[in-house]
């Protein structure tokens, strides 16, 4: 027994000047030098931090032709696999209202597999395909089958990787494309953020991936054009209802109506330059 006794204060001794830190003191390894417990960045502790500034719900739950207006001005942020971020200021947008419009992909309420995501709630991704190659993108607002179409975009952040995703979706020799080249219609702005029917269907208020974020220098009512539509063929009075709105003098547009900005001009929306 006194073997016994000796051994087990040895080893208390031992533990008295170990370099080793007690079980609380385990629990501030990563605290920093200034007292703060938070935790570094390692890939074990990293959650996805949810960027505070982004447009939320209650943005996007707006009749369509009200959230086709307040898009303008307005960020698109996507985050690409490999960490890099492209911002984009949308400057030009088109409204599809469901039901009785002709030219919308819900008209008469009808709803299919392709295009379930305009009847989702408001701020829902609806991607579809043209001519079975290239990708438009919409978003979901209020109203049954009611989604805003993004038709062109302000390049603000990442331009190289922009080029880089155009390039590799355009056919020929890579020809350098200038800024106002790289999301100037709803296919090209598609290209440029690597958008694809993969976003078909998801949140812009939840999704890690792609998001909105609030312009700090938003238009007045006088700095929107709205005008028609482009592409909708013959549909009747629909073809010549002014849902597409755009930001006037806007480079970055992928078409403007002069004939229309003449006219506004004409009532004072704005003066004539």
């Amino acid at each position: 027994m006194p073997r016994k006794r000796k051994l087990l204060a040895q080893l208390s001794a031992l533990q008295s000047h170990s370099s080793f830190p007690p079980f609380d003191a385990l629990e501030n390894v990563n605290a920093t030098p200034d007292g703060d417990s938070s935790q570094k960045s390692s890939k074990y502790f990293a959650t996805e931090k949810k960027n505070s500034s982004q447009l939320e719900a209650d943005f996007f739950n707006q009749p369509c032709v009200s959230l086709a207006k307040s898009f303008l001005g307005q960020i698109l942020v996507r985050k690409l696999p490999d960490g890099r971020e492209l911002w984009g200021r949308i400057v030009e947008t088109e409204a599809y209202l469901g039901g009785e419009d002709e030219a919308s992909h819900s008209k008469g309420g009808k709803q299919t597999q392709r295009n379930a995501a305009m009847f989702m709630k408001p701020g829902t991704l609806y991607v579809y395909q043209i001519y079975g190659i290239y990708f438009c993108v919409n978003v979901s607002s209020q109203g049954e089958g009611a989604a805003v179409l993004l038709r062109s975009l302000e390049p603000l952040q990442g331009l190289d990787a922009m080029r880089e995703l155009r390039s590799a979706s355009r056919k020929g020799p890579a020809k350098l494309l200038k800024d106002w080249q790289l999301c100037n219609g709803p296919s090209k702005l598609c290209q440029a953020f690597g958008i694809d029917k993969a976003f078909d269907q998801r949140d812009l208020t939840q999704d890690a991936a792609i998001w909105m974020v609030p312009g700090h220098d938003l238009p007045g009512e006088q700095d929107v054009v709205a005008t028609t539509r482009i592409g909708i063929g013959n549909r009747g009075e629909w073809a010549q209802k002014p849902l597409r709105f755009y930001l006037r003098g806007n480079k970055f547009v992928s078409v403007v109506d002069k004939k229309t900005e003449r006219e506004m001009a004409a009532v004072g929306h704005f003066s004539c330059s």
